[in-house]
C-alpha cells in the first residue's frame, strides 16, 4: 500500500498525518494562508511522499448532520480535487480534536506545546479511523 496523508482542516491551521501500512504518524501543522497556497503545499507534500490517497476529516455535528464547517470542507475539497490526481476520501472527524486534547492534557503537555501539535494529533485520529475501516 502506498503512503496516505490525512488532514484536519481548520480555519487557522491544517494538521497533517502520514500513514504507512497500518500505522499513522503526526507529520506537520500548516498555518493557513489562502486556499490556493494551502492546496499547493498539500499537493507538494503528497507528491514528495508518493501519496495516492488524501483523507480529509469531515466535521459533522454530534448528531451526524452537515453544518457550516462541513460546507467549508466541501469548498476546500473541491479545490484539492482540481489540483490532486489521486483519490480524496472524507471521514467523520467528530471528537478527534477532543480526544487529542484529552491525551495531551493527561500527558501533562503545556498549553503552548499542545497548540503546536493538537492539529497533527487530530489528523492522526482521522487517519487511524480511516485505516481501521478500509478493507484489508
Amino acid at each position: 500500500m502506498s503512503a496516505v496523508i490525512a488532514l484536519d482542516v481548520g480555519t487557522k491551521r491544517i494538521g497533517v498525518a502520514v500513514g504507512e501500512g497500518t500505522f499513522a504518524f503526526p507529520h506537520s501543522t500548516l498555518e493557513r494562508t489562502n486556499v490556493r497556497d494551502d492546496v499547493v503545499a498539500i499537493v507538494a507534500l503528497a507528491r514528495e511522499r508518493g501519496v495516492r490517497t488524501i483523507v480529509v476529516g469531515d466535521p459533522l455535528t454530534m448528531s451526524g448532520e452537515r453544518a457550516l464547517a462541513s460546507e467549508r470542507i466541501d469548498a476546500f475539497v473541491a479545490h484539492l480535487e482540481r489540483a490532486f490526481d489521486g483519490a480524496i476520501e472524507r471521514i467523520d472527524e467528530r471528537l478527534t480534536t477532543a480526544a487529542a486534547q484529552k491525551a495531551l492534557i493527561e500527558a501533562d503537555v503545556s498549553r503552548a506545546k499542545r497548540k503546536k501539535v493538537i492539529d497533527q494529533l487530530a489528523a492522526v485520529g482521522i487517519l487511524e479511523t480511516w485505516l481501521a475501516r478500509r478493507p484489508r
